[in-house]
């Protein structure tokens, strides 16, 4: 899943830069690219255990 993600993620990168690079910015194009960018970022976020999780076992 992380292999398809990156990917992903990378190119709604370069998208969103040459957007905003363009002399005709389209808005929709740009919030397109961050809505992928961000939607990647949780995902591959939501794998990393938290901070607290030894406090909470120790806690049970």
């Amino acid at each position: 899943m992380k292999k398809f993600i990156i990917p992903i993620m990378i190119v709604a990168i370069i998208v969103a830069l040459f957007e905003q690079v363009s002399a005709e910015k389209n808005v929709y194009i740009m919030v397109v690219a961050i809505v992928i960018f961000m939607i990647g970022m949780m995902q591959l976020s939501a794998k990393t255990p938290s901070k607290n999780q030894d406090k909470e076992n120790e806690n049970v």
